[in-house]
């Protein structure tokens, strides 16, 4: 008989989960740990929502898939491409969505529409609506359903949260002390950003609490035995420094799965990307997986002592509430990115520009970028130290940019065509003319000219 499966996915997580070494208080999140498959080096190949959450969908990375941006700003999956709820559903699975879901398919909708997702269209046989999407209630919903279904087919259920999304103001109730919260090691540390960070926390214990409840629900019914568990998020925390990098902070993002039947929990240190989760459910529910795709099953890793994934994965960035063309590679010992355009050094979305972590950053991350990238990531794990100039990198540099170009020019990537249309967020232009934004490379070296006969 085929395996029921529950994919249950959170917003803007990243690895900030107790078993990844993250303190906060999350127990239900150690109890799945410790009965899981844990991924340690599972991360998205672009670190903002729609285009990530895509590649889950599609196996193929964003320009592949053409879910660039924001599906509510006016991407979306390209027509004629299966989805993993469509093929499970084709190999005789029920699909149910409920809650959160921010993908588009077909022909893009009118940006004033903002519509965040096609539900059915994506494959979905029932929608079930959640207002706000919060997790108690998709959770409340989830229970209802399981309960209420007539189990005549296997089923695929998506369960989309919120948290740990923000804003955070609702999460006051549930946020932790500021004396106790580690602060993510790329922010400041400072009374606004402990304020912030404990904000966070609040946001992932509802989480808990909403995952821990269909656990229970599961573990206490028939749909123990036969009823695969899997949690991820789709990148990383919405903090200046982490989401819309392509950084470990951005692209980094937990991965836990549950079989039936087994309660021990298992550490596995393979590199992996995203675009690899659909080919592996699908081979878990017997269905044969496209070829035209990007991912590659790692199922086998979860069954055996196997411990081997990838030597390197694609990573990029088009569009989220601004236009930031990226396109990268990443494998075990370096991290390679090319910029396009002119930006900041550090890509901040406009949430995290405006939050008190936000305020504190700007003056470091709000600087000229460079055209390219390198980070030797067994020496500096945080990518703090740019070593795309240094003579002795020279040779991995060249083999890293040509196998970027070569990427690109092979998947017939569009922004080889030159800039990609889109439409950003309204508040940057507010934001820009203000002073508290990055305005441009002329604009920013103008005004520390001014700064500097200001001084004198």
């Amino acid at each position: 008989m085929k395996p029921n499966i529950i994919m249950m996915i959170s917003h803007d997580s990243g690895k900030m989960f107790p078993s990844y070494g993250y303190q906060v208080e999350a127990p239900n999140f150690e109890r799945l740990a410790n009965s899981s498959v844990q991924f340690d080096n599972y991360f998205c190949p672009s670190p903002q929502c729609s285009p990530s959450r895509g590649s889950i969908l599609t196996g193929l990375y964003p320009h592949n898939n053409g879910l660039m941006g924001l599906a509510h700003l006016g991407f979306s999956i390209s027509e004629n491409i299966k989805t993993l709820p469509m093929l499970l559903k084709n190999g005789g699975y029920e699909t149910v969505l409920i809650g959160l879901s921010h993908e588009t398919i077909n022909e893009p909708p009118k940006i004033e529409d903002r519509i965040f997702s096609s539900t059915t269209e994506l494959g979905y046989e029932n929608y079930i609506p959640v207002q706000g999407d919060r997790a108690p209630f998709v959770a409340n919903q989830a229970i209802d359903f399981l309960e209420k279904r007539s189990k005549d087919k296997p089923l695929y259920l998506n369960l989309g949260f919120f948290e740990t999304h923000r804003d955070f103001d609702e999460y006051v109730p549930y946020a932790d002390s500021i004396e106790d919260v580690e602060v993510f090691n790329f922010l400041y540390d400072t009374t606004e950003t402990r304020e912030d960070v404990a904000l966070f926390n609040g946001s992932l214990k509802v989480l808990d609490t909403a995952v821990g409840e269909i656990m229970d629900f599961v573990e206490n019914s028939s749909y123990k035995n036969n009823t695969i568990m899997i949690f991820t998020t789709d990148h990383g925390v919405p903090f200046p420094g982490a989401k819309g990098t392509l950084k470990e902070t951005g692209l980094g993002t937990v991965l836990l799965i549950k079989l039936p039947g087994i309660e021990q929990p298992k550490l596995k240190k393979a590199l992996l990307c995203n675009v690899d989760l659909m080919p592996t459910i699908l081979e878990l529910a017997g269905i044969e997986r496209p070829t035209n795709i990007d991912g590659k099953s790692f199922a086998d890793l979860l069954t055996t002592s196997k411990d081997e994934g990838r030597e390197e994965f694609f990573t990029e960035m088009t569009w989220h509430d601004q236009y930031r063309p990226m396109r990268g590679i990443r494998t075990k010992e370096y991290s390679y990115v090319r910029n396009f355009e002119d930006g900041p050094k550090v890509y901040v979305t406009v949430d995290a520009h405006l939050s008190p972590s936000g305020e504190i950053m700007r003056d470091k991350f709000y600087v000229p970028n460079e055209s390219e990238e390198l980070y030797d990531l067994s020496k500096d794990p945080e990518e703090q130290l740019n070593v795309i100039n240094e003579p002795r990198y020279g040779e991995i540099a060249e083999a890293l940019r040509a196998k970027v170009e070569a990427w690109m020019q092979t998947t017939n990537d569009p922004l080889l065509e030159g800039p990609i249309k889109g439409h950003g967020s309204s508040r940057w232009e507010k934001e820009i003319a203000a002073g508290r934004a990055y305005p441009g490379k002329v604009e920013y070296e103008k005004r520390m000219k001014n700064k500097e006969k200001d001084l004198t």
